[in-house]
């Protein structure tokens, strides 16, 4: 009865085995196959072994977003094909997908010398903190060989360079040499090619890019890698993780025999997520069908080659706590989608718009990129943002040469623009000023409404759009995203009546009030009155309150807002109310 790999619920199952009802743990945060298997329920993704077997390349990088279960992935390569751990593997794989392949494919188990990296903990603000935790690892790393100290078959001049850098002794070029080195010592010991496992490899690239020592980590990664990847001929074969393929000048610029399976690939595209099959199994396995509708619009939408994809992490954690939230965004930083807010030129505006709209963007890809073309180039950002796990393709066939539709992959996502366009537009405000705006607007408190409103735009950091009314639609409709929560329908630009309006927000309940905003640009602030009641004349004349009427929501509230830089005049509808701050 399979459900997850290396993530689930620490609530309690009950399941029939032979008769006896047992309980198993369903592991949230298990990254470890061997533990996972000890009594947690999983999802079956062992055919991604055979499949390496069948094809693998020399060197296989498979890049994914983080935290989709690449760790647990090799994990589970690293307990099949260890020699060390060979007496402790068979029961892990009994009755999977990898035994019922057949011998010849279980004859692999255990056959290799293996070395398996992780460099997500390698986190530093300096490049000097930065190596010592390099040293630090590495160091950590070999205690677990010294048993080659003892081997008749190692030279005696490789256990003292193992031995220099056991005591973080060795200096700089040495220790990006210990891969290299501790693979030759295996070979020499075992007599076997070792095949070398590399996970969330570019996880310190992210953090030194960020930090202001990229070219320094850049250099030093690609001695330690490429020296293990390239020309080894102790190397068997070696599979990688991370998110981005750090290309060009940098990492594997040298690198001939690299496999890249991004999120543009087909092949291994269901290896790492959950796919629809699996969520739904679960769902009926926890007796939570009935949510599955919800679970789609929350954690759905990513499209990895062929297949569609939902976000593991959070799907886990909402079956944990029964409830839908925002869990993907608090794994770590958004560094990525603040570049962008940070570059958010008119145009980049209109983009987001477009995005939180939930529309597309035709965008060309390169994913031979490297961060440092994210100032200099537009499509180096979003193809990031794709391979971050902020976008996601609405299909694997690029429209023309590179160029891809990319959007916004299910709410959870929108939720994240909306959280960091809000902090990078109205830094310093604090939450129950936004609150209030919105607790003013909903009951048609017309003339707070607007104080409030004028409050947060003397405190936004960025007002001087070119297509300014785009800007201004644009910052209330992530304001709305972010702030109204699962009770409320936030819609942009739908047609309704005679036309489209701007922004409107639709109550669960029909017996609360709904909104519709309209938005209009002024030349000047004299002309802020008459362009707020034209704005509102068109709800009016165009009857954009139909859509209201065909959901049987009654009262609505309708606002016609004018700007002139940070002024703004709020023109109200039915209660013969207009506020105005100037």
């Amino acid at each position: 009865m399979p459900l997850f790999v290396g993530y689930g619920i620490m609530e309690k199952m009950a399941t029939v085995q032979g008769g006896d009802v047992m309980r198993k743990a369903m592991p949230i945060g298990v990254e470890d196959f061997c533990e996972l298997r000890k009594g947690y329920y999983f999802v079956d993704k062992t055919r991604f072994i055979r499949q390496l077997l069948d094809e693998h390349s020399k060197v296989t990088l498979l890049t994914r977003p983080r935290r989709f279960g690449k760790t647990l992935t090799m994990s589970m390569l690293d307990w099949f094909f260890s020699i060390d751990k060979v007496d402790k593997s068979c029961e892990l794989f009994a009755g999977l997908d990898i035994e019922r392949a057949g011998a010849s494919y279980m004859g692999e188990r255990g056959q290799y010398p293996v070395v398996f990296l992780t460099f997500k903990d390698t986190n530093g603000l300096s490049w000097e903190t930065m190596q010592g935790l390099f040293a630090s690892y590495i160091s950590m790393l070999l205690l677990r060989y010294t048993y080659l100290l003892d081997s008749p078959r190692v030279q005696e001049p490789l256990k003292k360079r193992f031995q220099q850098l056991v005591d973080m002794e060795a200096d700089e070029a040495r220790l990006s040499a210990a891969v290299v080195l501790l693979m030759e010592m295996l070979h020499q010991h075992y007599g076997r090619q070792v095949i070398l496992l590399i996970d969330e490899y570019d996880a310190p690239v992210q953090q030194a890019w960020e930090n202001g020592f990229y070219r320094e980590c850049i250099a030093f990664l690609k001695q330690l890698l490429g020296s293990a990847l390239k020309s080894n001929d102790n190397l068997a074969f070696a599979v990688l993780t991370g998110v981005l393929r750090v290309a060009k000048e940098s990492i594997f610029s040298d690198l001939n025999n690299l496999d890249v399976c991004s999120v543009l690939s087909t092949r291994y595209d269901d290896i790492i997520g959950f796919t629809p099959e699996e969520v739904t199994r679960m769902a009926h396995d926890l007796g939570r069908e009935d949510r599955l509708t919800e679970i789609r619009s929350w954690y759905d939408g990513y499209h990895f080659g062929d297949v569609e994809i939902y976000n593991p992490w959070s799907v886990i954690n909402f079956f944990r706590n029964d409830c839908f939230g925002d869990y993907w965004v608090n794994t770590s930083g958004n560094g990525i989608l603040r570049a962008l807010l940070e570059r958010a030129d008119a145009q980049r505006i209109e983009t987001l718009q477009t995005l939180l709209d939930g529309g597309t963007i035709q965008v060309t890809l390169n994913e031979r990129v490297i961060y440092e073309d994210i100032g200099r180039d537009k499509s180096a950002l979003y193809t990031i943002l794709l391979l971050t796990g902020y976008l996601t393709t609405t299909a694997a066939a690029a429209t023309r040469r590179n160029r891809y539709a990319l959007r916004i992959p299910n709410k959870e996502i929108r939720d994240i623009y909306a959280t960091e366009i809000l902090n990078h537009l109205a830094q310093g405000l604090d939450t129950d000023t936004f609150d209030d705006l919105f607790d003013y607007l909903l009951h048609g408190d017309g003339r707070n409404f607007a104080s409030q409103l004028q409050k947060i735009l003397l405190g936004i950091s960025t007002y001087n759009a070119a297509n300014k009314e785009s800007f201004y639609h644009g910052f209330m409709l992530g304001l709305s995203t972010l702030l109204l929560g699962s009770e409320y329908w936030v819609e942009s630009n739908r047609e309704s009546g005679y036309g489209r309006f701007d922004l409107a927000i639709f109550p669960e309940d029909p017996q609360k009030s709904g909104v519709i905003l309209e938005f209009k640009a002024a030349a000047s602030e004299a002309e802020l009155e008459g362009k707020a009641k034209e704005a509102l004349a068109q709800i009016e004349d165009r009857h954009y309150d139909t859509e209201f009427q065909k959901r049987g929501i009654h009262n609505v509230w309708k606002y016609g807002i004018a700007f002139c830089g940070k002024r703004i005049h709020v023109a109200m509808a039915k209660q013969d109310k207009q506020a105005t701050t100037k």
